[in-house]
């Protein structure tokens, strides 16, 4: 049945990302053809996948990879016979980007390229490399025919912000890229990517260890022959096209460690990755005993775009049984807070026709999984104590996943604990770790004092923190969204306890110190019990007590929560996700030491119907609603409260 032809508009993002890339992105041009390689092996792997299911599905020649190089009219194309496209698959990978994290991406593309060009690294993490393709060429053709269907479908553009649906000609399962080369003098990076050496070389460099096959007809000289096929002997030769497999196929992870080069290991990576940069560390590894299974994993050195959109970027590491592929993305191999790292695992012992369901019941993948999570911690471990400049980037990008693994009850808390770095009231300029916060601790004391914020700037001049630092404790600093939920039930560290500079009472100093301050507040309160009360009966529909406190030493007022309250981020959090939340209020404590207090308290004694009581009250809550980084909940109300004030004080 013939299908109607159509030209369509690339979606808005498409459009912006192909001017990135042609006109910003790449100074070596020559990894195209790594990236469309790279992509027909993921064909072959999907088809391979759903063969072992049904057999029939496979061609009958072998899974390989053909490059086809044609001087005359100037185009290279990569040809395989993998799971092909349907022309609505054609649409949706090639048209649109329907992605999480595509506004990030752009947003970021475009901050990089001002003033220089546009980081390397971007494209990569991003995963649309088919699109480089457009550096060297004017014009692309996609045509594609998807297993188990009769029809094909073709693809065209000239990158310019269309492309072209039409009927293929494509008699077999699988998907031929072409492209229409620019002038290898009309753009400087081009090489002329039909000569036969120029192909062969960007193939050994960058996909010499692609598991299939890659052909390519190459031209050799050999000498001439008499009748009886016996060289003539006069120097005369010519030419022979013959068919050559140009890589190796050697599975790196088999091979012994000291036997692949840095090079390779930096290759493989990008080939398994897409990603640019190279990675930060990677763990050759091998599991043996009762099971055996090999493994090169990678810790990357940048954080991908989506790498909080969980459901995008919890993919898992490639699955193989005895170098035969199974699956792309196996989650039960890495737990979610290491969802960043990438990589291969093959197994000895597993069956191949192995499925997802099974995967999860299968005691030899948990096992490998320990394996595996046991070598990246010590990894990082040794990345932190000889790298630390490098541990110190890595944890900027990683350190808010990582701690997710200290919501799971199955992971050992303690290497995820020792690999911590967190900001500190110690020294504002670098991060510490919790065994040098041991270090520094002073005598006598027995616990962790930390607070958690929106912001840095906003936990640094917190007044709840006011007394302890004045009292020369080291306070560490926690604002990831995280930190809020697993500090609620932080294990100890070194037998030390967490506690929250913001809930709770105070108590510091020797046993005479804490009397000795309970004491003099406890006065202080009588003193002030019913100006204490006049507030409360004002704000009582906002906060559940008005207390003075000895937490503050230079501001007013703070608010703080009981020991055992749900954090006011993770009830708002839980809110929009739809959850019933019953409304905790905190309390605010008032320093009886500031000029403030002390002058409401007079004028309260003079007047205690006085209506600047109210204001002042009205005034002291939401200024400790601002100083912990809060939103007030009628701001045009409070500025307006705060500008009267003002003009009656002038």
């Amino acid at each position: 049945m013939s299908v109607k032809a159509e030209q369509r508009e690339f979606n808005a993002e498409v459009r912006q990302l192909l001017d990135i890339v042609v006109h910003s992105l790449y100074s070596n041009k020559d990894i195209f053809l790594r990236e469309l390689i790279s992509n027909a092996s993921d064909a072959l792997d999907k088809l391979r996948f759903e063969s072992l299911t049904n057999a029939e599905l496979l061609p009958e020649e072998e899974l390989h990879i053909r490059i086809e190089r044609d001087p005359a009219v100037r185009t290279i194309s990569v040809v395989d016979n993998g799971i092909g496209m349907t022309r609505a698959e054609m649409v949706e990978n090639l048209g649109t980007i329907a992605k999480s994290g595509t506004a990030e991406f752009l947003e970021a593309a475009r901050e990089g390229g001002r003033g220089g060009e546009v980081p390397s690294e971007l494209i990569g993490q991003f995963g649309v490399g088919f699109y480089s393709s457009f550096m060297v060429a004017d014009r692309v053709t996609v045509v594609s025919r998807k297993v188990g269907t009769t029809e094909s479908a073709k693809w065209e553009s000239d990158g310019e912000g269309s492309y072209r649906l039409s009927e293929g000609d494509r008699d077999r399962t699988g998907t031929i890229v072409t492209l229409h080369l620019k002038s290898v003098d009309g753009e400087a990076g081009i090489k002329d990517y039909t000569d036969q050496w120029v192909a062969r070389d960007i193939i050994k460099r960058y996909s010499d260890f692609v598991s299939y096959p890659i052909k390519m007809q190459t031209e050799v000289q050999e000498p001439e022959t008499d009748d009886e096929g016996k060289p003539k002997g006069d120097g005369s030769t010519r030419t022979v096209t013959r068919d050559e497999v140009i890589n190796s196929m050697k599975a790196i992870w088999s091979r012994p460690a000291d036997e692949v080069t840095d090079d390779e290991y930096k290759e493989f990576y990008k080939h398994i990755t897409h990603d640019w940069h190279d990675s930060l560390e990677h763990i050759h590894t091998r599991l043996e005993g009762t099971l055996e299974a090999r493994a090169l994993l990678y810790v990357p050195a940048k954080a991908p775009m989506d790498l909080y959109y969980r459901e995008m970027s919890y993919r898992g590491l490639q699955l193989y049984v005895k170098r035969v592929f199974i699956m792309d993305e196996c989650q039960d191999l890495m737990p979610v807070h290491l969802r960043f790292i990438k990589g291969i695992v093959d197994a000895e012992d597993l069956s191949l026709n192995v499925s997802r369901e099974l995967l999860q019941q299968d005691r030899q993948i948990t096992a490998i999984r320990k394996f595996l999570v046991r070598k990246i911690m010590d990894t990082l471990k040794r990345l932190k104590q000889s790298r630390l400049e490098e541990y110190i980037g890595f944890w900027k990008e990683f350190g808010p996943v990582l701690k997710e693994g200290l919501l799971s009850w199955e992971e050992d808390k303690k290497p995820l604990l020792d690999l911590m770095l967190v900001a500190s009231s110690d020294d504002p300029d670098r991060l510490t770790s919790l065994e040098e916060y041991i270090n520094r601790m002073r005598d006598g004391q027995d616990i962790i004092y930390y607070m958690t914020g929106p912001s840095l700037s906003a936990v640094r001049s917190s007044p709840q923190a006011e007394v302890f630092l004045e009292k020369g404790y080291e306070v560490l600093f926690f604002t990831d969204p995280v930190d809020e939920v697993w500090l609620q039930h932080a294990p100890e560290y070194q037998e030390k306890k967490w506690k929250s500079v913001g809930r709770g009472d105070v108590s510091l100093g020797s046993e005479d110190d804490r009397k000795k301050a309970e004491e003099d507040l406890k006065h202080k309160t009588e003193t002030h019990k019913d100006l204490l009360s006049a507030l409360h009966k004002h704000l009582e529909a906002d906060v559940k007590e008005i207390r003075l406190t000895n937490r503050l030493t230079t501001s007013a007022a703070c608010l703080v929560s009981d020991e055992h309250d749900i954090a006011a981020p993770i009830a708002e959090m839980l809110r929009r996700a739809g959850q019933d939340v019953p409304v905790v209020k905190q309390t605010l404590e008032l320093n009886p030491q500031h000029s403030i207090v002390q002058k409401l308290q007079e004028r309260f004694a003079k007047d205690a119907g006085d209506p600047v009581i109210n204001d002042y009250a009205t005034l002291l809550y939401g200024q400790a609603i601002l100083a912990e980084g809060g939103q007030l909940s009628d701001p045009a109300a409070f500025s307006k409260l705060v500008a009267d004030l003002m003009a009656k004080g002038l």
